[in-house]
């Protein structure tokens, strides 16, 4: 399997989608044509850029063998390529889901699993 990917949500957004059976993205998302995903390299810095300080996320991580050619691997932050999917979230795609909580400074923390 190839490394996963990861989508950080709020936690009644990603909810509702696992009751739908599927993601179809976030507002900004759905704004921008296409669904956010950063790699574990990425994760730390986008949690840090969009979401500093925010409470009850979710860490989602994902398969993206399982994403087909909706995968887009394209330019963003410093040139840096960011996995986008244009399309549907698939569940069946989706490796696990964890609670993304912040400390006493207000930072997010990461599962020791995500380097």
């Amino acid at each position: 399997m190839t490394d996963p990917i990861y989508k950080i949500a709020p936690q009644a957004l990603w909810r509702a989608a696992e009751a739908a059976g599927r993601f179809d993205g976030a507002p900004v998302d759905l704004a921008d044509g296409f669904i956010h995903f950063s790699t574990a390299k990425q994760v730390r810095e986008t949690a840090s850029r969009h979401f500093g300080g925010q409470t009850d996320l979710l860490l989602i991580g994902i398969d993206p063998d399982r994403l087909g050619d909706g995968l887009k691997w394209e330019p963003s932050r410093g040139g840096q390529l960011f996995p986008h999917l244009y399309g549907t979230l698939p569940m069946d795609a989706v490796l696990f889901v964890e609670a993304l909580p912040v400390d006493a400074a207000g930072y997010h923390v990461f599962p020791a699993s995500i380097r």
